[in-house]
């Protein structure tokens, strides 16, 4: 689980208070993606997903706003409790990817959102498979910035040259992982609305900050604010907009 320390860099914080800021600050996934992940399965009678390694549900929130019987799948007490709060109209368990607790095929999509490469894949891939209906689905989420905008990638500067989840899923080189095979893949733009304050939230929440000591993560995070405040694109906006790549890499069962 993500770690984060507070705006005045202390780590002074409950597993909840965590999960509670974790919530706050990353983003979530645009309906368009969602779909592209359940359009192969519309039209099946009680079609119902799962969200492994839920988190505090952003994605399971989308799953639930398309219509789709959910249930959600998290490890780490502090997220789990925030997902039990925040997110009434799924079906919140404890558990991992390596050890799901549900029968066999019990779902029609296995959904994973900016979890996957925590996942220890020898084990969870036959548990993700066993869970899955006839015909499921297995679709993977991830969120990358736009470094195609100026401030986004003086920002990446800023934070170090740390390789986006996603590209590992990107349709020139998916990857391969029995026994499923690689379907469709699709991008979607996205956007998060920020302010300086939230922007450094945000980059806290990444391991890469995680991992500094308490008095080098307040130093980034207080340059990320003084980026936020001075660069041409963002000089004068009390708030702006984080632009995003979401990617989706679908894969059926062989």
């Amino acid at each position: 689980m993500d770690v984060e320390t507070d705006r005045s860099g202390s780590t002074a914080w409950t597993d909840a208070e965590i999960a509670v800021l974790y919530d706050r600050a990353r983003p979530d996934y645009p309906p368009e993606a969602v779909e592209f992940a359940l359009q192969p399965l519309r039209g099946r009678p009680d079609l119902r997903a799962l969200d492994v390694g839920a988190g505090t549900g952003k994605l399971t929130r989308q799953l639930c706003a398309a219509g789709v019987t959910t249930i959600a799948v998290e490890p780490a007490p502090g997220m789990l409790k925030v997902l039990k709060h925040t997110v009434s109209r799924a079906q919140v368990l404890a558990g991992s990817a390596e050890e799901l607790p549900l029968p066999d095929a019990a779902v029609d999509l296995v959904a994973v959102g900016q979890a996957f490469h925590w996942f220890d894949r020898n084990r969870a891939l036959p548990e993700l498979a066993r869970v899955l209906r006839p015909g499921g689905r297995l679709a993977l989420f991830y969120n990358s910035r736009d470094g195609s905008v100026a401030w986004v990638r003086e920002l990446s500067g800023l934070i170090g040259d740390h390789r986006e989840h996603a590209e590992a899923h990107r349709e020139r080189d998916p990857w391969v992982m029995e026994p499923f095979e690689p379907e469709a893949f699709a991008e979607f733009r996205h956007q998060q609305e920020l302010d300086a304050d939230a922007l450094a939230e945000l980059v806290g929440t990444r391991s890469y900050a995680i991992r500094l000591p308490a008095d080098e993560r307040a130093a980034l995070l207080g340059r990320v604010r003084e980026l936020a405040r001075t660069h041409p694109q963002l000089v004068g906006r009390q708030h702006f907009y984080m632009p995003y790549v979401t990617a989706v890499q679908r894969y059926t069962l062989r």
